[in-house]
């Protein structure tokens, strides 16, 4: 049986096209640096960094960053912009930090780290004291209706590959259990409605699909492939599509807290 740590590798990562038609991630995820509010000559870590580009805007307000990404392609691009930065190629589930830091930071990252009481431990080991974390993942319910399309698609299609969901998007409760446990006192958490515009007009959830459904996808032919997308399109397009473009149903869910 795939374990969690196989099937992320299974998914790969293609920053250009990261960067140009996925960019609402860095821009919905700018107000959470508002919210870290980071000081010049504190240290930061910015978990699951992506491609940098809010690496660079915390390291903008005079801190000093540490970016990490399970991305090997991800965290070659961010080096290639931001040279001045650290980036490190580290699964997130088990880093920890050489020196404890001041801040963690994570913006649409965590719900991929499916070992959610290794990666709070690791999060938890790499703070000093006091130290604080402020995160915003995937939260329960989120892009329900086309999770729910592609294993819908799956099994209408009867295909082999048996349909695993690769993220990890809990409730308020569970996951401010999950922080207390690793020693944590949350602060606040919120859970909210973020309907979020795609690129691409018609080919938008295609384009999705392409991006980070890559690991469900992979394994199948070409034509299997092909089959499942049109379909889970079919599937989601009565909830999800309007005036020729995608809005995917996202929900997040936002995290304060400090590490006892």
């Amino acid at each position: 049986m795939t374990n969690a740590h196989e099937r992320r590798q299974q998914q790969t990562w293609r920053p250009e096209i990261y960067d140009q038609d996925m960019a609402f991630v860095s821009t919905y995820g700018a107000p959470l640096v508002d919210l870290l509010n980071p000081k010049p000559y504190e240290t930061v870590i910015d978990w699951g960094c992506g491609t940098g580009e809010l690496a660079s805007a915390i390291a903008a307000r005079g801190a000093i960053v540490t970016a990490i990404d399970f991305s090997e392609e991800m965290i070659a691009s961010a080096k290639a912009k931001y040279p001045s930065i650290a980036f490190l190629t580290a699964d997130g589930q088990k880093y920890r930090a050489e020196h404890p830091v001041d801040a963690v930071f994570s913006n649409a990252a965590l719900h991929w780290m499916t070992d959610a009481e290794g990666t709070a431990a690791s999060i938890g080991a790499s703070l000093k004291p006091g130290g604080r974390f402020v995160a915003e993942l995937g939260g329960s319910g989120n892009i329900n209706t086309v999770v729910e399309g592609l294993r819908e698609s799956f099994a209408a299609l009867n295909v082999r590959k048996p349909f695993v969901v690769p993220w990890y998007f809990p409730t308020i409760g569970e996951y401010s259990a999950v922080l207390e446990q690793a020693g944590f006192e949350v602060r606040t958490a919120s859970l909210f409605d973020r309907p979020t515009l795609q690129a691409g007009g018609d080919k938008g959830l295609r384009g999705w699909l392409a991006m980070f459904a890559d690991g469900i996808l992979s394994g199948l032919s070409g034509e299997e492939a092909e089959a499942v997308v049109r379909m889970t399109e079919e599937r989601a397009r009565p909830s999800l599509y309007r005036d020729g473009q995608w809005f995917l149903d996202y929900r997040r869910l936002r995290v304060t807290a400090v590490r006892k």
